[in-house]
């Protein structure tokens, strides 16, 4: 390969060409509504519930946008690569090539990163209504107080699962994990808004969320027809619902996983984004290629995630 063939102009077209064929992993999208931003920061009032249907009884009753809301900072990230003039010039075998479609592939993964730490750190880190994200005490103005953290413990299954092996929590038996996933489901369909409406009476998808370990055993849980009942008056389930598995290997769990409706209008979490991805490049003539032989490739992007609907999601400990 000629180093014509390997110009800055020709490197910054085959990233760009990496880069739009894929649009990130698949779940990114699924869980998380994208918005543009034209200044430092903005902030999300509308993350609380709208009104519901009520009798016309002393003049309209107007709810407007919460009081607290959620403010999203956008942050400057940034990746370089360095090319040597000599790799450039001996190249031939397209390890140059493959080194800017890794660029490209990491900058498409890029969300799937911020929004993996979102997850993680959903035990300890606030969200619109004050409390964590991952919490026992949600409350909405005069709703009640609810919880999308959960417990399950697998013993307690012993006697739904013929053989009554449940197995351990970061190693649990197909059986018990499908009836943890169909219970922490049941756990999103009850939940209320703050004037006891449901908030999830017409979800029908979701996505479960597993640490890499639980990936083979989560898939076999939903991949049989799910059923209630008995053989003559059994109830499909994925009549009723659609679930997929998607598993995240930045994940540092072994005993838990979290569902999340992805169906609503609303996500369980939020894009923000002011600059889209660029590439620049130091190259041909510059100052760089003079004095050190060298050519840098410069991605970066202004951008930041944050949470939005807690009511979306469920977090699940195995015991």
């Amino acid at each position: 390969m000629s180093l014509a063939e390997l110009s800055s102009r020709a490197i910054i077209g085959r990233y760009y060409k990496r880069l739009n064929q894929k649009t990130g992993m698949a779940w990114v999208e699924a869980l998380s509504n994208y918005f543009t931003s034209d200044q430092e920061s903005e902030t999300y009032k509308w993350l609380g519930q709208v009104p519901v249907m009520r009798d016309w009884v002393g003049g309209r009753q107007a709810k407007g946008f919460t009081t607290n809301g959620l403010t999203i900072e956008n942050k400057h990230f940034e990746a370089t690569l360095e090319i040597p003039l000599v790799d450039l010039r001996r190249d031939k075998t397209g390890q140059i090539n493959v080194r800017v479609n890794e660029l490209a592939d990491r900058t498409n993964t890029h969300w799937a990163q911020l929004l993996s730490k979102l997850i993680i750190g959903g035990e300890s880190t606030v969200c619109y209504d004050g409390q964590y994200y991952f919490d026992t005490d949600h409350k909405d103005s005069t709703g009640p107080v609810q919880s999308n953290k959960i417990n399950i413990t697998l013993n307690d299954y012993k006697s739904q699962i013929d053989g009554g092996k449940v197995g351990n929590p970061d190693n649990p038996s197909e059986a018990a994990l499908r009836l943890a996933i169909l219970r922490t489901i049941q756990q999103i369909l009850s939940f209320k808004d703050d004037q006891g409406e449901p908030m999830n009476e017409n979800a029908s998808k979701f996505l479960v969320v597993v640490p890499t370990s639980l990936w083979y055993v989560a898939r076999a849980a939903v991949s049989v027809p799910l059923t209630i009942g008995g053989a003559s008056n059994a109830v499909k389930v994925l009549d009723e619902i659609d679930i997929s598995i998607s598993q995240n290997p930045r994940l540092d769990w072994s005993d838990k996983f979290a569902v999340f409706r992805t169906d609503s209008s609303v996500k369980s979490f939020i894009r923000q984004e002011e600059k889209g991805i660029q590439l620049k490049a130091i190259a041909e003539g510059s100052e760089l290629e003079f004095k050190h032989d060298k050519h840098w490739y410069g991605v970066d992007t202004w951008r930041n995630v944050g949470y939005g609907f807690w009511q979306n999601s469920c977090l699940t400990q195995l015991n």
